[in-house]
């Protein structure tokens, strides 16, 4: 664990490394639909594909600490960060089916190895007294890095009439220079024990897998569901979804520093009941929901509280030897992906026959995980991951 200076500058390396991963990321999500149907003349077959093939790299996240026996995890995040940036810079390069499914994979490939190292550096490089309220700090700079994205959307191809080629060769270009500024700029960080380099997967850390696959699970069908049900149920056009992205950003940015202190202050049992609470709720109203402007509502709280997922890596901090970080973000991650695998298809055949159906198992899904955390116990730590079965565990640190 970093402490002093030291503490600090790595601290203000995980904030750059989020702001450039958001800030690229969210221009390539905002143009690529556009995109895709005017310069590719995709079909729904072909996004559906490009879609499918963009979660691959985060179900073999786990490889991550393969590649980790002949890199250092600081050197791997940055060059997973540029691995993004660059993919987004060739896509309007590419615009043919095979050239968008390769810069997609390549995209998603940095995209996913970073998501797994910056949370495995966060969880070493910050004191767990810290930790809640600095991920709350990092959502409000991925927050400020999205708005940014969609100002500089608006400037270059609204006012400057820029093409997609030089949108995306722009943005990804200069996540490129700010990546490489970064590992130029900070030193090279210790990061304490040595970690594990093969594949972790602790009896003891049960509960927190089975609170990572439902939140995988949750997510799905928020990120697929969700928006797609805005469009088709309610009509709501280009301008006023993206109008819905900017407010949930916004919000992210006022509130998610202080999510992350409550959560610090109120411990991660609370906090994640009091999120599957709110989420039980929200899905049983989309199964219900007929006015426009409360479907928005939910889609604002929504995206609120998955702020509060911060409690489940604090308590996985808590609980976890040193050495099984790394290796175990790698796993949580490939985890939390399962879903994502084959949630979009189950549930898409059941959308055609009942859209409530969908929402109904995303709330049967938030009973499930707020079940599992009335398992957390209120001062986690090694020896005490869980109430039950806490006796037949204790004993066991294999």
């Amino acid at each position: 664990m970093l402490s002093g200076s030291e503490g600090q500058q790595a601290q203000r390396l995980l904030l750059w490394m989020t702001f450039i991963m958001s800030m690229v990321f969210a221009v390539w999500q905002a143009l690529l639909n556009n995109f895709v149907i005017e310069r590719a003349h995709f079909s729904g077959a072909e996004i559906g594909m490009l879609q499918s093939l963009r979660e691959v790299p985060g179900f073999l996240a786990f490889t991550a600490i393969f590649v980790l026996l002949i890199i250092r995890e600081q050197s791997f995040a940055l060059l997973s960060l540029l691995v993004l940036s660059l993919g987004v810079a060739i896509t309007g390069f590419l615009p043919t089916v095979m050239g968008l499914y390769f810069t997609t994979v390549l995209m998603s490939v940095g995209f996913h190895y970073y998501e797994t190292l910056n949370q495995s550096l966060t969880l070493q490089w910050v004191d767990k007294e810290q930790t809640a309220g600095f991920m709350g700090k990092a959502l409000s700079w991925k927050a400020a890095a999205a708005l940014g994205g969609y100002g500089s959307i608006w400037l270059l191809m609204t006012v400057f009439k820029l093409d997609y080629v030089w949108m995306y060769a722009f943005v990804g270009g200069l996540g490129c220079l700010m990546t490489l500024a970064l590992w130029h700029y900070f030193p090279r960080f210790d990061t304490g024990e040595v970690q594990h380099k093969k594949v972790i997967l602790r009896r003891r850390y049960w509960l927190y897998y089975l609170l990572t696959f439902f939140s995988g699970a949750r997510r799905q069908i928020f990120v697929v569901f969700a928006g797609f049900m805005m469009v088709e149920k309610f009509h709501y056009s280009v301008s006023e979804i993206t109008a819905l992205f900017l407010v949930n950003y916004v919000i992210n940015l006022l509130f998610a520093p202080a999510i992350g202190r409550l959560i610090g202050r109120i411990g991660e049992r609370n906090a994640l009941c009091l999120e599957y609470v709110g989420l039980i709720g929200v899905f049983v109203s989309y199964a219900m929901v007929e006015s426009a402007h409360f479907a928005a509502a939910l889609y604002v709280i929504d995206h609120l509280l998955f702020a509060m997922a911060i409690a489940m890596k604090t308590y996985f901090q808590k609980i976890a030897d040193r050495p099984d970080i790394a290796a175990s973000m790698s796993v949580s991650f490939t985890i939390n992906h399962i879903a994502a695998v084959v949630i979009p298809v189950l549930l898409g055949y059941l959308w055609l026959e009942s859209n409530a159906a969908v929402f109904y198992i995303g709330a049967a899904m938030a009973v499930c995980s707020l079940l599992l955390s009335l398992n957390v116990p209120r001062h986690p730590a090694p020896g005490n991951e869980v109430l039950f079965p806490a006796k037949a565990l204790a004993p066991r640190t294999e």
